[in-house]
């Protein structure tokens, strides 16, 4: 079985987006596996390092696999001021959406005064 010509370029992004997500092979493979992939763990990672190829179907199934992994990952963000344990402001600590919101409503108030003076 030969590459198909988007093989190399579905390989690379997969192996780009386990990298950012921290997804091991192991992880990647015991997902697919449970999704009815047919590959073997060491097939799949024969295939990352672009050494062997997969058939379209079975490479799709690596994305959704990968995919629901990421999925999984607790997102990163920024906290707001009330978000963060201690902090003084309304809402202070619980990261509650009403207490970001009053508090930004509040800091855009006085945005609002400072311009007006």
């Amino acid at each position: 079985m030969g590459f198909d010509p988007h093989e190399p370029e579905q390989r690379n992004q997969l192996n780009d987006a386990l990298t950012a997500a921290d997804i091991s092979m192991g992880e990647l493979w015991l997902r697919y596996f449970s999704i009815c992939g047919s590959a073997g763990e060491y097939e799949v990672q024969a295939y990352s390092q672009g050494l062997i190829s997969l058939p379209v179907f079975q490479r799709d199934l690596l994305a959704m696999a990968a995919n629901e992994l990421i999925d999984e990952k607790p997102q990163l963000h920024a906290p707001y001021s009330d978000q963060l344990n201690g902090s003084g402001t309304n809402g202070a600590g619980n990261g509650s959406a009403t207490g970001t919101a009053g508090t930004l409503d509040h800091h855009l108030g006085d945005i609002g005064k400072d311009a007006s003076r």
